[in-house]
C-alpha cells in the first residue's frame, strides 16, 4: 500500500487534527505506564484442574495483591482470595450458612471489599483498558463504583445505596462473580503456554477451551502438541502415536466422547488380533476408575497401535533419508524366526513381543484391513469440528518459539553440537540450523496444516520428525527409545541421549550466543519447558547465572514422583521476574470449604533497578512505529 493510501485510511479513523492529537497523547501516555504481568506456563499435560487454579490465582499473584491492598489484621485475606478464585462456588456455600440481615451484610462487605480490589489491580492500566476488560452485563454499574472513591463521604451514601439496590434486586451473586473475574484478569495482563497441553492427564480438551476464551494468550507447540495437530494434518503415523499413549493412560474417552471420534472399529480390530498382556497395562491413578473390561480394551489397543505405530514409521524412514532415522527401522532388524533382534549395541531377545499382522518378508506393510482402518480413523479425526476449532486455536496461537520483551520461549531446544555450535539438519541439499532451522519447522508445520491431504508429503512426514527426530528442537534426543521400553529387558537399550544443549544450557555464554542468534540482547532470558526439573534431587531451574529458567516442574501426576513438586511457573511484572513452585492441587471443594489454596514458594530470579515501563516491551516498540505514523500524519494533516 502506498503512502498516500495509507495516511486516507488513517484519516477514516482519525477524522481530525484534533483526534490524531488526542491519539498522539494516548499514547504517550501509555508508554510511561508500568507493563502488565507476564504469566508463563508449561507442560500441563491435560491437568485441567492444577491448570485452571493456577490462571485463577495468577500463581500468587491473586492474594499478593489483597494483601497490598488491604490490611491483613481487617481483612480476612485468605476468605477474600477464595471468592476472587471461586465465586459460584463460594456464594453458595455462604447461603447455606447465612440468610437475611446476615447475608445482606456479607453481600455489602465483600461487594465493597471486591470493589476495592478491582481499584488497586486496575491501578497501572488506562481507564479504557479497564473498561474493555468489564464483563458487559454490570461494566456500567462496576465503572460507577470504581470511579467514585470510598474516601469521598459526600458520595459515601451514593455507593452504599448502589449496592442496596442491586442485593436488593437479588443481582448480588452476579456482580460479585463478574467482580471476581476482573479481579483474574487484571492481576495477569498476558500468559505465556510454553508448550505440553495435550497427553498425559484427563482433560487437555478443557485446557484449550479456557484458553480460547482467555483474554490474551500465546502458545509455544510442544512435542505433545504437535503430535495432535500432526493427526489432524493427515499424519497416520502421528495418530497411531497420539491413540498408543491415550490408551496407555486411559484417556480413550478424551478422543471419543469429548471430540466425538469413533473408535469402535479400531477396538474391534484390537480385540479380533491381541489379548491383554501384563506390560501393556494402563498407567491408571487408581484401578478402580475403570472397569477390568475397560482395562483389557485399552491394553489390546495400545497394543495394536505401537505395532502399526512401527509399521507406519518404517515406512516414513524408507521414504525420507534426509531424516537419517535409518537405526529405528526396528521392525526390520528382528529376527523373527528366533525372535532376537540387532541393534548396535548388540543382539537381543525379545520378550513379549506380539505381531500377529506382521509379515517378515515385509514387516512396515500394513494388511488391507490395517489400510482400511487407518484411514477410517484419519477420516474421523479430520471431521471432528471440536478438535479441529482446538487444533486452529493451536496454529493461530501458537508457534515454534517466541521472541517477546527480551526473553527467548522455546518449548524444548536449539540443538547444538557438544562444542556449543549450532547442529545442522540437511533437507533436499539445504542446511538448516540454529534459528534457521525453527524457522523452517514452523513453516513446515503451517504448509502441513493447510493443506491437510497429503499425508506422505515432506511437511506433514516433518511433524512426525519433530516428534522423535535427532535434530528436532521439540524432542532433542537421539532416539524416541518406545519400542525397546516394550519389548527389551536389558535397560541399556532404553537410554535416550540428550542433545548438548541440555548440557550446555547450564553455561551463560552459551545462552548469550543462542539469544544473539535471535537477535535478542545478551541479558535477556531463555524460558524452557520439556524436561521435568527434579527439584527432590536438588536440580535447580535457574541456571547459567539466571539467563535460563526451565519451568516443567510436573503439573502431570505421573511425572510429579520424578519432580518432588506439582510444576513451575514464573511472573514477569515491572518490578523484574519471579519463579513458583506448586505442590499438588487438592479440589475446589476444599478451597471453598476451607480456604486451602495450592502451596506456591516464589523465588525472585531478577530485579530491576527502575520498574519496567510498556515503552521498554513489544507491545511498546508496536505503538511507538504507531506513534510515529500519526506524528507524520498530525505534520501534513489538511
Amino acid at each position: 500500500m502506498d503512502d498516500k493510501k495509507y495516511y486516507t485510511l488513517l484519516k477514516e479513523k482519525f477524522p481530525t487534527k484534533e483526534h490524531v492529537a488526542t491519539e498522539i497523547i494516548n499514547l504517550e501516555a501509555i508508554l510511561h505506564l508500568p507493563k502488565g504481568t507476564e504469566h508463563f506456563i508449561s507442560d500441563v499435560h491435560g491437568e485441567f484442574l492444577a491448570f485452571d487454579h493456577v490462571l485463577r490465582n495468577g500463581s500468587g499473584s491473586v492474594k499478593e495483591k489483597l494483601r497490598e491492598c488491604f490490611d491483613k489484621k481487617q481483612v480476612d485475606i485468605n476468605a477474600l482470595a477464595v471468592l476472587i478464585y471461586y465465586p459460584e462456588q463460594k456464594i453458595q456455600e455462604i447461603k447455606r450458612q447465612k440468610q437475611g440481615a446476615s447475608l445482606h451484610n456479607w453481600y455489602q462487605k465483600n461487594i465493597t471489599l471486591l470493589v476495592s480490589a478491582t481499584n488497586y489491580a486496575s491501578k497501572k492500566y488506562t481507564r479504557s483498558k479497564v473498561r474493555k476488560a468489564l464483563p458487559p452485563r454490570f461494566s456500567y454499574i462496576i465503572e460507577e463504583l470504581l470511579t467514585e472513591s470510598y474516601e469521598n463521604h459526600d458520595k459515601e451514601h451514593y455507593l452504599h445505596a448502589i449496592i442496596d439496590k442491586i442485593i436488593a434486586l437479588k443481582q448480588a451473586d452476579e456482580l460479585i462473580e463478574d467482580l471476581a473475574y476482573t479481579i483474574q484478569r487484571l492481576v495477569v495482563d498476558h500468559l505465556h503456554v510454553v508448550g505440553d497441553i495435550y497427553d498425559r492427564g484427563p482433560a487437555p480438551d478443557a485446557i484449550m477451551d479456557r484458553l480460547i476464551a482467555y483474554h490474551s494468550v500465546d502458545i509455544q507447540w510442544g512435542n505433545h502438541d504437535i503430535i495432535w495437530m500432526a493427526a489432524m494434518a493427515g499424519s497416520k503415523v502421528a495418530l497411531m502415536n497420539l491413540l498408543r499413549i491415550s490408551a496407555r493412560y486411559g484417556n480413550l474417552d478424551i478422543i471419543e466422547e469429548r471430540y466425538g471420534i469413533a473408535l469402535r472399529p479400531l477396538v474391534e480390530y484390537s480385540r479380533t488380533h491381541y489379548t491383554p498382556q501384563k506390560k501393556f497395562a494402563p498407567k491408571l491413578s487408581t484401578k478402580s476408575e475403570i472397569s477390568l473390561l475397560e482395562q483389557d480394551t485399552l491394553n489390546v489397543v495400545q497394543q495394536a497401535t505401537a505395532i502399526l505405530q512401527f509399521k507406519l514409521e518404517g515406512q516414513l524412514i524408507d521414504r525420507r533419508p534426509d531424516f537419517r532415522m535409518e537405526k529405528r527401522r526396528l521392525l526390520e532388524a528382528i529376527d523373527y524366526t528366533t525372535q532376537t533382534i540387532t541393534l548396535e549395541q548388540g543382539e537381543f531377545p525379545l520378550d513379549g513381543f506380539f505381531g500377529p499382522t506382521i509379515d517378515p518378508k515385509q514387516p512396515t506393510a500394513l494388511t488391507e484391513e490395517e489400510l482400511h482402518l487407518v484411514d477410517q480413523l484419519i477420516q474421523s479425526v479430520q471431521q471432528s469440528e471440536r478438535l479441529k476449532r482446538h487444533m486452529d486455536f493451536l496454529i493461530e496461537k501458537g508457534s515454534m518459539y517466541l521472541c517477546y520483551n527480551d526473553n527467548l520461549l522455546i518449548h524444548g531446544c536449539i540443538p547444538l553440537h557438544e562444542n556449543g555450535d549450532f547442529k545442522s539438519l540437511r533437507i533436499d541439499n539445504v542446511q538448516y540450523a540454529g534459528k534457521d532451522l525453527l524457522d523452517f519447522f514452523e513453516k513446515q508445520v503451517r504448509i502441513s496444516y493447510r493443506q491437510k491431504n497429503q499425508s506422505e508429503d515432506l511437511a506433514t512426514d516433518l511433524l512426525w520428525y519433530l516428534w522423535s527426530g535427532e535434530c528436532s528442537s521439540l524432542f532433542g534426543k537421539t532416539a524416541m527409545t518406545t519400542f525397546e521400553r516394550y519389548y527389551l529387558v536389558d535397560h541399556c537399550t532404553h537410554i535416550e541421549h540428550k542433545n548438548a544443549y541440555y548440557k550446555l544450557r547450564n553455561d551463560q555464554q552459551v545462552c548469550q550466543d543462542i539469544l544473539q542468534a535471535f537477535s535478542l540482547p545478551i541479558g535477556g532470558h531463555i524460558i524452557n519447558g520439556h524436561t521435568p526439573v527434579k527439584e527432590k534431587d536438588g536440580e535447580n531451574p535457574i541456571k547459567a547465572n539466571g539467563q535460563m529458567i526451565v519451568i516443567d516442574g510436573g503439573f502431570a501426576k505421573s511425572y510429579q514422583k520424578e519432580t518432588g513438586i506439582a510444576g513451575y511457573t514464573l511472573l514477569s511484572n515491572s518490578y523484574g521476574l519471579q519463579l513458583a513452585a506448586h505442590q499438588p492441587f487438592s479440589s475446589i471443594e476444599e478451597a471453598v470449604l476451607y480456604g486451602t489454596d495450592i502451596v506456591s514458594t516464589k523465588r525472585l530470579v531478577e530485579t530491576v533497578d527502575n520498574r519496567t515501563t510498556v515503552k521498554e516491551t513489544n507491545i511498546g516498540h508496536d505503538l511507538l512505529l504507531e506513534m510515529s505514523d500519526l506524528e507524520t500524519l498530525y505534520q501534513h494533516y489538511k
